[in-house]
């Protein structure tokens, strides 16, 4: 519900303000966020041009498009990003939950590993290398990941939910069970 909020909130700045970049991402991502992807994509394609291109904006893009299922365009955004931006660790995250989605494990562990090692990289990478790690059939190196540099609790916590991820992919292997990414550029 306040995601729905803040989507009308920034609306309505939008509308006053239709040439403000960062209004215009925020504006995207909260439609995003709340699964209204082809709105999103359109404020989106307001938000930054070619000849001024803007890697969080190309990243939130690359988010939705996954989340169309169009893959291709997706890392074509994250890789402009990347051009823009090298190893972003929320974009490089991004990227290799693409792969992921489309069960390209490989290239998805290889991402993840590269995402996580950069500083500043947020806890879901680590959740999500652990993860991409045990679909690949490493359950014991998976739960390592889990629970390496966070206190038992968090650890545990980490494990039970990579264990209870893992047991829904199982039961429907039709898509990989990527953590639940929020997407925005923050990641």
């Amino acid at each position: 519900h306040e995601v729905e909020e803040a989507v009308a909130v920034l609306q309505t700045g939008y509308r006053e303000n239709p040439y403000d970049k960062e209004l215009l991402r925020a504006h995207g991502s909260a439609l995003a966020d709340v699964g209204r992807y082809q709105q999103a994509l359109g404020v989106l394609a307001r938000a930054h041009t070619p000849d001024q291109p803007d890697w969080r904006i190309l990243n939130v893009q690359g988010a939705v498009l996954d989340q169309l299922r169009r893959h291709p365009e997706a890392r074509h955004d994250y890789n402009e990003a990347l051009r823009i931006k090298p190893n972003d660790p929320a974009v490089l995250s991004n990227l290799g939950l693409s792969y992921a989605l489309t069960n390209d494990l490989k290239k998805a562990e290889d991402t993840l590993r590269l995402a996580a090692a950069q500083p500043g990289a947020a806890a879901k990478v680590k959740q999500n290398l652990a993860l991409v790690v045990a679909m690949e059939g490493r359950i014991a190196e998976a739960e390592s990941i889990a629970r390496y540099g966070v206190p038992p609790a968090q650890g545990d916590a980490n494990v039970a939910y990579l264990r209870s991820t893992l047991a829904q992919y199982k039961q429907n292997q039709s898509a990989p069970p990527v953590a639940k990414r929020k997407l925005s550029s923050n990641q």
